[in-house]
């Protein structure tokens, strides 16, 4: 009997893309696994005719299946309600604007049946992509990779395929603010890449993950699996804390000496206005810090699910 695939597709605002999703993707998964597959898109509530078009594909076809919510929960917890209603041996999370080629699926697939238990799809090239964008994506990962305490390989997405032991251990990490490729690397096992030029986007602008969208991934990736920002706080408070010290007693020296005194107004605003913005940033990492405690401690769910078509 052919290993069962599962697909996993986040949907918000995407009705143009979703046929031609759908017919590139069905052509690898039935070359792959014949019949033994199920698309499972998870969608936010969207302003287009997204569901209606998936819907009349659920109808047409019984193994593609739709998962809706009762508002948007956002593209992780979207991803982790369709890992908590799948059923495949193998697991492949993917977006559907096609800037992550179906056909590379295949590739994963053969790659993961030589004894993995993830392989990450990892970007050796962007089109479409921005030179800012290009950088600060570098930037961030180097950042995440400094600070955090799992290794996040670096051009890694949400794009890969892991077994079903690896799903477990997933489902059982109940973190509100859910960063898939950290999970992933937090969880460990046997994983390897698998290296892919990634598209541009098939029709417009992607609508989710924008500018405020991936720095909130960022801060979730290093947050969420590192302390050692507030460590670096604590160090740069000592530092500072020193450093006003002996520019203390550098100004009692000169009030001794009779030495001509630093002119004082300047200075003074500088020195005011640097503290102050220290301050600011410390107070605001803590803020990030007891924002999600504050979020787990009140244990609301990832998600709540609407409306099931195709699922039980």
């Amino acid at each position: 009997m052919a290993n069962k695939i599962s697909l996993i597709v986040p949907v918000y605002n995407e009705e143009n893309s979703i046929g031609p999703f759908l017919k590139r993707t069905l052509k690898v998964l039935r070359s792959l696994v014949g019949d033994s597959y199920e698309i499972i898109f998870c969608l936010d509530p969207s302003d287009d005719n997204t569901f209606e078009v998936i819907k009349n594909y659920c109808l047409k076809n019984k193994k593609i299946k739709l998962i809706t919510f009762s508002r948007r929960f956002g593209q992780p917890s979207a991803t982790i309600a369709g890992l908590s209603n799948c059923t495949g041996d193998f697991i492949v999370v993917i977006d559907v604007d096609l800037q992550d080629p179906p056909e590379i699926i295949a590739n994963l697939y053969g790659k993961i049946l030589e004894g993995y238990d993830v392989v990450n799809a990892k970007r050796i090239k962007r089109k479409g992509e921005t030179i800012f964008k290009l950088l600060t994506t570098k930037i961030g990962y180097y950042i995440i990779n400094k600070i955090s305490d799992v290794n996040i390989p670096e051009s890694v997405g949400d794009f890969r395929i892991f077994n079903k032991k690896v799903l477990h251990y997933i489902l059982q990490l109940k973190e509100k603010h859910g960063f898939l490729r950290g999970l992933v690397a937090f969880v460990g096992f046997n994983q390897t890449y698998f290296e892919y030029c990634r598209d541009e986007r098939y029709l417009d602008d992607g609508k989710y993950n924008k500018f405020f969208g991936s720095i909130k991934i960022g801060l979730n990736g290093i947050i969420g699996f590192s302390s050692k920002p507030l460590f670096l706080m604590s160090i740069s408070g000592f530092i500072f804390a020193f450093m006003s010290f002996f520019l203390g007693i550098w100004y009692l020296l000169q009030k001794i000496l009779g030495l001509g005194i630093t002119p004082g107004l300047s200075t003074t605003v500088i020195l005011i206005t640097f503290f102050s913005g220290i301050q600011l940033i410390g107070i605001g990492l803590l803020g990030e810090y007891i924002g999600r405690i504050y979020d787990e401690v009140k244990e609301r769910p990832l998600f709540i699910i609407d409306k099931k078509i195709n699922l039980k």
